[in-house]
């Protein structure tokens, strides 16, 4: 087919005109390009068109390839934006290379279905106005989006649509009032724009150019202006953050601490120098050795840099406890959680949290029934038990904070919780080493920010290998440390008491988006003055031209 041909196929067309190779090719390529706005140098622009072109090419389409284009669309852009999935696996959970990356399929074909519904939805609702679905495109978006991450035990909000927009600053306060939603209402409905440009009829294509460019230039306004008047976060503490960068390993010899005595003083020197600063609180990351307060000569070294510092140490630790049952008491069985102990400074423990969200298939097994195609991704795989509290804890200074761990930075409403039950400050403790270097530990970072603008919290992070940093609570970044370097910073960092709409209410902007997707889908259903489904289209018919037959050509030529 020629190359102009396909090019006329962006015009909407009925699903006998347009080929179906062309709408999953333009699906595929535009999943593809969003992926650009979460890796590389992370620009914004992809963010805005390239779901714009899928609901073009949605537009006509029979129901079941819209909702292929859909599907499509999402997984390409899951494989290529989070594709450090299958190299965590295969390098660290010695999981063969196809099977590391038919895993990687499954995680992208949660959201794939999640896509594949909003563009079935959002095609079922062309088929009555092309107004409506796109002025609807948005609302079914976040659903489909916060839907995706409540999934029980596998939901994955990793990467949605706002967060390339958050990198402005000022586009980020929206955050404060409907979490990361906001954002992503805002992207998809830019995206549902110009998709109306190219598909309505009317008003006039001139008019519709029109209101596309004002509404971009309004966009790059509030690009430009509007960090400006985002407040300034005063910071009156000091925190010491060791960043560890310790090797990632599936399993340790018993005798660790022994073997690594050498770095372990050097670890120790760094806690115990701050540079001449006046800090006030030391931070080790998550977890990334056999660190454990049940382990003696472990628990001897944090008490004893507690003490020296006089000053609290929060600290990733293994925790082996007995499991509670159902009734609150503990059995026999010995377990491991996953946990933050703080030491005050006399190096006594006054402070624990157990990760509540726990990384499926790597440190739980949300079905145990396939145990053996994920058994070898670490030595603990399903051995971790959830936490079932948030806990809140009290610094010398009457101030109170919440601690939450690596992956539990990607869900918005769980973080909200630390905030809204009290705490002034949150703290985040990962291992990004996992990630190696892959777009992962960036792409968490920014997730992590978006955790701070939400509850305007400052929030200090603390990593094996990077990135370590602190937040502003308006989201401001002091990132002072390299990656996969063994170093100490002091993070600057305060207490906040006022709480924002967000912090109070949670996702209630999500959950109108449901709320709203669903009234729409059941309007779908009502048949309109008895006729059935109105496709509205618009077809360009061709002329039909009849050609006699050539005997009656010459038959009537003769006669004349």
């Amino acid at each position: 087919m020629a190359v102009g041909r396909w090019i006329s196929y962006f015009r909407p067309h009925p699903a006998a005109v347009t080929p179906v190779a062309f709408r999953l090719v333009v699906a595929a390529v535009s999943g593809a390009a969003l992926s650009f706005s979460f890796t590389g140098f992370y620009l914004a622009f992809y963010s805005y068109v390239c779901v714009g072109i899928l609901l073009i090419i949605l537009f006509g389409a029979r129901p079941r390839i819209a909702f292929a284009c859909g599907f499509l669309h999402a997984v390409v852009f899951a494989i290529a934006s989070e594709s450090w999935i299958a190299g965590v696996l295969y390098l660290h959970g010695n999981v063969p290379r196809a099977a590391s990356w038919g895993l990687l399929f499954m995680v992208a074909s949660l959201w794939g279905v999640c896509c594949g519904v909003f563009a079935w939805l959002v095609n079922r609702l062309a088929r009555r106005s092309i107004e409506i679905a796109c002025i609807s495109a948005p609302f079914i978006f976040v659903a489909a989006e916060f839907l995706h991450g409540k999934m029980p035990e596998i939901g994955f909000p990793w990467n949605s649509l706002g967060y390339p927009a958050s990198a402005n600053l000022g586009l980020l306060q929206i955050t404060s009032v409907t979490g990361i939603y906001g954002l992503s209402f805002l992207v998809a409905a830019f995206n549902a724009l110009l998709a109306w440009t190219d598909a309505a009829t009317e008003p006039p294509a001139k008019k519709r150019l029109t209101i596309l460019g004002a509404a971009t230039i309004a966009l790059l306004a509030v690009y430009l202006i509007s960090p400006r008047f985002v407040p300034a976060a005063e910071a009156k503490h000091l925190a010491r953050s060791v960043q560890l960068n310790f090797p990632e390993n599936n399993s340790y010899e018993a005798n660790w601490l022994q073997a690594h005595a050498r770095q372990m003083k050097e670890v120790e020197e760094l806690s115990l120098s701050p540079d001449g600063a006046n800090t006030d609180l030391l931070l080790w990351p998550e977890a990334p050795a056999p660190f454990s307060v049940e382990d003696s000569d472990f628990s001897k070294l944090a008490s004893s840099m507690a003490i020296r510092l006089d000053h609290p140490f929060l600290v990733g630790v293994v925790e082996i406890r007995k499991a509670p049952t159902s009734d609150g008491k503990p059995t026999g069985l010995q377990v491991p959680y996953n946990s933050a102990v703080m030491l005050d400074k006399q190096g006594q423990r006054v402070y624990t949290y157990d990760k509540i969200h726990l990384v499926p298939f790597g440190e739980y097994e949300p079905f145990p029934l396939i145990h053996q195609v994920v058994a070898d991704v670490s030595s603990e795989v399903g051995g971790f038990r959830k936490g079932t509290r948030y806990s809140i804890g009290t610094l010398p200074s009457g101030f109170h904070f919440g601690t939450f761990i690596c992956y539990e930075a990607i869900f918005p409403g769980e973080i909200r919780t630390f905030a809204n039950d009290g705490a002034q400050l949150l703290i985040n403790i990962s291992n990004d080493g996992w990630f190696g270097r892959s777009a992962a530990a960036e792409q968490h970072l920014r997730m992590v920010r978006v955790r701070a603008a939400e509850n305007h919290r400052w929030i200090i992070r603390s990593t094996n290998n990077g990135y370590t940093a602190s937040i502003d609570p308006y989201g401001r970044m002091y990132r002072p440390l390299p990656p996969d370097v063994r170093a100490a910073a002091n993070l600057p960092y305060d207490f906040r008491t006022d709480k924002t709409i967000y912090t109070r209410y949670g996702d209630w902007f999500p959950w109108l988006c449901v709320a709203i997707s669903i009234i729409l889908f059941l309007w779908t259903l009502v048949k309109q003055g008895g006729a059935g489904e109105n496709i509205a289209i618009p077809v360009v018919e061709t002329p039909v031209v009849v050609l006699e037959p050539p005997m009656a050509t010459a038959r009537n030529s003769t006669q004349l």
